[in-house]
């Protein structure tokens, strides 16, 4: 099988700035105090530190692994707690900027972190179930897209226009699953 390509060291440090950005932009725009958010559980990982179990060889740019953690000190089922993985497809969204040379590699990830970031704050606050059926799962793509482009749209960053145009079909189904509902 080949080698599925990773970020390289100047590529991660794009990518490191952006899960900053987009974690400062997605507690600001949830009005979560900076202690409430050190206390979210999750991660963002790159391709270097996924399982072969969370490699995702066609499909999303990312993806979400919840887990079920426990306080080590602790054997009462009580102490278990939602950890979330969001898993960075380095190959895929590589894949995509040689695709479609307008994407540059900050804007795009920037925005693929704030969405997962927006999901993991929405399964955190119960506002979506993370086990929904397929239906309300598209329906909440929808949504989180929706949020997505509302939060950065204010922050002009450079390059995003494309961004919110790749991400344009996702606009057009609103209503129609809207009515799903």
């Amino acid at each position: 099988m080949q080698e599925l390509q990773r970020f390289q060291e100047g590529e991660l440090r794009i990518v490191n700035e952006a899960v900053a950005i987009a974690e400062e932009i997605t507690s600001n725009a949830y009005k979560i105090s900076s202690a409430e958010w050190r206390g979210q559980r999750y991660d963002v990982k790159t391709l270097t530190d996924l399982t072969p179990d969370e490699v995702l060889h066609d499909g999303p740019f990312a993806q979400i692994i919840r887990y079920v953690g426990r306080k080590t000190e602790s054997s009462l089922s009580s102490s278990k707690y939602d950890f979330y993985k969001i898993c960075l497809q380095d190959h895929t969204i590589l894949s995509a900027l040689k695709k479609f040379p307008e994407l540059r590699l900050f804007p795009f990830t920037l925005y693929i972190v704030t969405h997962e970031l927006i999901h993991v704050v929405r399964f955190t606050k119960f506002l979506q179930a993370f086990d929904a059926s397929a239906k309300e799962k598209i329906i909440e793509e929808a949504r989180v897209h929706e949020k997505t482009q509302a939060i950065l749209r204010p922050t002009q960053t450079p390059g995003m226009g494309a961004v919110f145009e790749f991400y344009r079909a996702w606009q057009g189904p609103l209503d129609d699953l809207r009515d799903m509902e």
